[in-house]
This record gives C-alpha cells, structure tokens and sequence, in this order.
C-alpha cells in the first residue's frame, strides 16, 4: 500500500509498523521538498528508512526511551522554518 506525504508537511508512521522487533517505537517522516512523496506503509524493516530517505524525505526514528513529542515539535519547527524561506 502506499500513503502520499504532502510537500512541505509531516507524519507520524507509528500505526503503520507491524513487525514485532522493530526496534523502533515510531517513526516521524518529514516531505521538506516541494513536491508530493509516496511512501510504502506498513513498515516491515529498518531497511524502510534507507529507502525512503533516497526519496528526499527526512526519517526520524524514535526509541522507547525517547520523547516522541519533543523530537516531533523539533522536526515541525525546522520544517516551518523551510517553508518561511519558500
């Protein structure tokens, strides 16, 4: 299946992992282009992130231990600041 992420615009894929021993808890995807990008959803390995940042896109994967909130509100900050300079 594929999911469209919006130029300029970010999404959280954590509903989307399936594999038991990901060893990531969610993953935020970050579309800093100006174009539309498609993204293979659900995630089955880490190998996802390698492939999906060839796209353009910016992955950031969060552990257990990390802040989901404060690691998203970083990634829409640096976004807004893109999209001011567009």
């Amino acid at each position: 299946m594929k999911f469209v992420v919006r130029p300029q615009h970010i999404i959280s894929v954590g509903g989307y992992i399936v594999e038991v021993d990901f060893p990531y808890r969610n993953i935020i995807v970050v579309n800093p282009t100006d174009e539309p990008i498609k993204i293979d959803i659900p995630v089955f390995s880490t190998d996802w992130i390698d492939q999906h940042r060839k796209l353009g896109l910016e992955i950031i994967p969060t552990k257990d231990e990390d802040s989901f909130l404060r690691m998203y509100r970083r990634a829409k900050a640096e976004l807004d600041k893109i999209k001011a300079e567009s």
